[in-house]
């Protein structure tokens, strides 16, 4: 009990002492807050006291940035203005010193004009851009005509020498030969076609000439480009086209090409036209490969970055001379039809799809949809007109009343033109497939071989009408023959072969024979009938010739006299038959032998039959070398004189 007592004590002298103890904490934190307060109070009056330096320090710091803003902006404004007077003392010098200067001078003007625009505050700004403008048009102005005159001085005629310099060595004419006379080709038809075809790789090396000297580019490149910012298009268009479009029409014309109309063209001899076609072809090739393609270079660099104003240059450069010559090509095309423009217009059109891709190329753009459209539209008409020339000349051929006598029934000149007119067709058989698909679409090859058999078929209807013209059946047969078997023989050794086929050859083949078999029994029945046994024997038996099946071995019953007449009549017609026959011609050295074994097999055996059969009633008589004049192997001799084409005279001999 007395330790429990004793305990509580302790505790309560300690809650005493703690008790103490937070009273004199919370005496000092008074006392400590009494002075900050005071500290509080007298910070306050210390601020107030401070603001009025403050505030003008901030002001005299705010006066030094506007200071400083407004030197830098009067140091710009005096930057410019000295740049200005530098651009304007440049400019006022001209750009003949120092064209480069120049042009960085009015690159310097327009900087200002644009600074001093967006100065609208600034008092003198709009009098000073008003004076920038007016000696900036002064400056485009004195450009316009410094490039005027560069591009005149550098813009020259391309003489024909240097073109065909550029052109494929095979493509160049012949050393010595004046250019005017042209392509080499001008009198073959079908020369320029094998020359489009046979230059393979050589054929692709065409180099454009440097029509004005490539240094000299991308200067005018910098002349046109500040034009062109200057708003000055227009006028930039107006001296590119001046100074250009006249050298290209000289270029031209120094080639040889001229301005020709229909009414022109239609005055001219075939020789002179077919020259002149000849010449157009090369023409067109040099101007699209060479001219329009070095032209076309010139423009894209020159206006580079300005694609439009490029090809509006390039169409109103090269309007002209695209005109001059596709002028030609279409009054050729709507002159009046005749076989002979056939090949020719087939070379025109050639030419024209050959240039097709390129024409495409070279005038692309709307500016040259013009051009491009002319250029197919020739290509169109060519296409056309050598179609209906197709039909006139097949139309020709059976219609052809030529007086032109084949007496001695040869090949008649008809045939022989339709033949070489067929095989240079053949020549052009790339060509046709082009032309009869654009214009009618199908098979190329059955629509060649359709007009190939229509043409064969109007000749072989011309020819019997003008075998007609014979009196001599005979000679009617052997014209037929003749004329019948060039044909074959010219197809057989042709591509024509492979198109009318095996079955028109032999079908053909078998009418040779026929008109051959036509031209014995016509020419040699009346002269066989002489040797025939038949009205010689009392009897009057037998109906064949000495030869056949008749009375053999004897002369039995036979009458002397009519024997005699039967020599004499036999004398007299083969005598006439040679003199005639002689006269006839069979060009063919094959067949001519095999026409004459053919009269030979059946005259010749008849003839000895005859002579061993009836010969000794003449040879027993008087005079009998006067009825018996030939043996077999005289007449023999004599056959191989038939079909020689020999004059009377010689005949006669």
């Amino acid at each position: 009990m007395g330790i429990a007592v004793a305990g509580v004590d302790v505790l309560s002298e300690k809650a005493a002492m703690m008790r103490e103890s937070l009273q004199k904490s919370q005496t000092i934190a008074d006392n400590v807050v009494t002075i900050l307060g005071s500290f509080d109070h007298r910070l306050s009056a210390l601020e107030t006291a401070m603001r009025p330096t403050q505030i003008r320090t901030h002001s005299i710091r705010k006066a030094h940035e506007n200071i400083d803003r407004t030197l830098k902006a009067a140091e710009v404004i005096l930057a410019h203005f000295d740049q200005y007077r530098q651009a304007e003392a440049k400019i006022l010098k001209g750009p003949h010193e120092d064209l480069e200067n120049y042009l960085e001078g009015i690159d310097n003007l327009r900087s200002n004009i644009q600074f001093f625009g967006s100065k609208k505050g600034f008092k003198s700004s709009d009098g000073i851009v008003v004076h920038a403008n007016n000696l900036l048009a002064k400056a485009i102005s004195k450009l316009e005509d410094e490039f005027r005159q560069l591009l005149l001085s550098y813009s020259k005629p391309v003489e024909p020498e240097r073109l065909f310099d550029c052109l494929p060595n095979s493509m160049r004419p012949s050393s010595g030969s004046p250019h005017h006379e042209g392509d080499p080709s001008g009198k073959i038809p079908s020369n320029h076609h094998s020359e489009s075809h046979n230059n393979n790789a050589d054929a692709v090396v065409y180099t454009p000439p440097a029509l004005i000297p490539p240094r000299s580019l991308p200067l005018l490149h910098d002349l046109a480009q500040q034009m062109v910012e200057a708003g000055h298009q227009q006028q930039l268009l107006k001296i590119y086209r001046d100074a250009r479009s006249n050298v290209l029409e000289e270029s031209l014309q120094k080639l040889g090409v001229e301005k020709l109309n229909k009414d022109d063209v239609q005055k001219l001899q075939w020789e002179i036209l077919e020259a002149k076609i000849g010449n157009w072809i090369h023409f067109m090739r040099i101007a699209v490969k060479l001219l329009f393609a070095g032209e076309r270079k010139v423009c894209d660099e020159i206006f580079e970055g300005f694609d439009s104003l490029s090809e509006q240059c390039f169409a109103d450069v090269t309007k002209i001379s695209v005109s001059m010559l596709l002028s030609f090509g279409e009054a050729i095309a709507r002159s009046k039809r005749s076989p002979e423009k056939l090949f020719v217009l087939l070379d025109m059109y050639e030419i024209m799809q050959e240039l097709h891709s390129e024409i495409e190329t070279l005038f692309k753009g709307e500016a040259c949809s013009g051009i491009r459209e002319a250029a197919t539209s020739l290509t169109k008409r060519l296409a056309q007109t050598a179609q209906e020339t197709f039909g006139d000349f097949e139309e020709a051929v059976e219609k052809d009343a030529t007086k032109t006598a084949v007496t001695d029934g040869t090949v008649h000149p008809l045939t022989s033109y339709v033949i070489n007119y067929v095989k240079f067709l053949f020549d052009y058989q790339s060509t046709l497939k082009q032309l009869f698909q654009e214009i009618e679409g199908g098979d190329d090859s059955s629509q060649l071989a359709s007009v190939t058999v229509r043409i064969m078929q109007a000749l072989q209807t011309n020819l019997d009408g003008k075998s007609k013209q014979y009196k001599d059946l005979g000679l009617t047969h052997l014209f037929l023959m003749n004329n019948i078997h060039y044909i074959v023989r010219s197809v057989r050794r042709s591509e024509a072969k492979d198109l009318l086929g095996d079955d028109w050859v032999q079908r053909h083949r078998r009418i040779v024979q026929q008109h051959a078999n036509q031209y014995k029994r016509n020419a040699w029945a009346k002269i066989l009938q002489c040797l025939s046994i038949q009205g010689l024997t009392s009897s009057g038996g037998g109906s064949g010739t000495a030869g056949g099946d008749g009375i053999t071995g004897s002369s039995s019953g036979a009458s002397r006299a009519i024997v005699k007449d039967r020599f004499k009549a036999f004398n007299v017609m083969f005598e006439e038959l040679h003199q005639k026959q002689s006269q006839w011609t069979v060009p063919d050295t094959e067949l001519r032998e095999s026409l004459r074994l053919a009269v030979a097999e059946v005259l010749l055996p008849a003839y000895r039959s005859f002579v061993k059969r009836f010969g000794p009633l003449v040879e027993s008589g008087k005079n009998p070398q006067k009825y018996i004049k030939y043996t077999a192997e005289d007449l023999d001799r004599m056959l191989g004189e038939f079909f020689e084409g020999k004059s009377m005279s010689e005949t006669k001999r």
